[in-house]
């Protein structure tokens, strides 16, 4: 009888062969989906920031949605008119916008003219009492004063050539951004239609990975996702509120349009002071420096309202540190743009939380 390692005349894998052959077909394994990971996302590398702008809108609007199809009893509906709403979202600025230009054309025709003839004013009697920087800016003001429309023009010549450079290449991406969010508005439908089966599927999925934790963390970070999506919009419309209201009351033309443009800009995280600053500036040429100098303490009041309002509705509506939600919104922005402030609170949540319970169970009372 053949020895036990030995079959038909062969000599028998070994143990440590066995090992071998495991290891290499475990890594050639690995590396076959990470190369088919990989060229997935090639492919869909043009629709990655769709997606994650989809998957963000649907998270933080599914609770509504819910509520709309309850009143119709219809999904369809629903979904059509959610998606309306969106459309409505981008639309009805742009419209408003265009139509406030074409009906006061007049006045801005008016304006520019007065622009290429005014004399620059001498600096008001209160610039020079600004601490730290009133010496100076009175000085450089009153230089270009004395200096009249060719000082002027000469020293603004390169911030507007850099600003002509730059509004080119923003009409130039305008093309790109509509099909960017008609694209969205698609992908949100697609999820509307099919979120459960979606919400389903991810949770199945953070289970197959880690269990308990990862079902947890995929709830988590839907929490995370529609309470930064809470924070945002509410704290937009709080500051976009003030300062509509400090517009109005310092007299400054247009203020339905520019209210419309500040409630983009917050939204966008870009903050108020893009339109607040050249209003106020523009009620210091026109001479109204009393009102010039509230419009500008109330510039600053209204545009550091976000970095203590938001990070407290955040809070409200996910259990969490205030310091890891301000560093998540802060340092995702920063890392990965206006995707990031949802991106980066939801990746600090579920990381915390996961290295929270896993420092509890590696705590517990081992028993012997």
């Amino acid at each position: 009888m053949p020895p036990p390692d030995t079959i038909q005349g062969n000599a028998a894998i070994t143990p440590k062969e066995l090992r071998s052959q495991d290891l290499a077909l475990t890594v050639l394994s690995v590396l076959l989906m990470l190369v088919l990971i990989g060229g997935a996302l090639w492919v869909l590398r043009p629709f990655l920031l769709s997606l994650i702008w989809a998957t963000m809108i649907v998270v933080a609007t599914w609770p509504l949605l819910l509520k709309v199809q309850a009143a119709l009893r219809r999904r369809a509906v629903a979904v059509t008119i959610m998606a309306a709403a969106m459309l409505m979202v981008f639309v009805v600025p742009l419209f408003l916008a265009i139509d406030t230009v074409v009906r006061n054309i007049d006045t801005i025709t008016s304006w520019l003219r007065w622009l290429t003839t005014a004399d620059v004013p001498p600096p008001p009697a209160w610039v020079p009492t600004l601490p730290v920087v009133g010496g100076r800016l009175a000085e450089r003001w009153t230089s270009i004063a004395a200096g009249g429309q060719e000082e002027l023009a000469a020293r603004m010549a390169p911030y507007l050539g850099d600003a002509a450079q730059g509004l080119l290449g923003a009409f130039g991406s305008i093309g790109l951004l509509v099909v960017q969010f008609l694209l969205t508005v698609m992908l949100c439908v697609v999820m509307f239609a099919r979120g459960e089966i979606a919400r389903d599927a991810l949770i199945r999925l953070g289970g197959r990975i880690a269990g308990e934790r990862g079902q947890g963390a995929v709830i988590l970070a839907g929490s995370a996702i529609r309470a930064v999506a809470l924070g945002v919009v509410v704290t937009a419309l709080a500051q976009t509120t003030l300062a509509g209201l400090g517009l109005a009351a310092a007299g400054v033309p247009f203020t339905g349009l520019l209210t419309g443009i500040i409630l983009l800009l917050c939204i966008a995280q870009v903050g108020p002071f893009l339109v607040l600053l050249p209003a106020a500036l523009w009620l210091f040429w026109t001479g109204q420096s009393g009102w010039g100098t509230a419009l500008l303490v109330w510039t600053f009041v209204v545009g550091v309202l976000d970095n203590v309002v938001r990070p407290l509705l955040i809070r409200q509506g996910a259990d969490l540190p205030l310091l890891l939600i301000f560093a998540g919104v802060i340092g995702g922005l920063i890392a990965f743009g206006i995707v990031g402030l949802f991106v980066g609170p939801v990746v600090l949540a579920v990381g915390y939380t996961l290295l929270k319970q896993w420092m509890a169970v590696d705590a517990a009372p081992r028993r012997t």
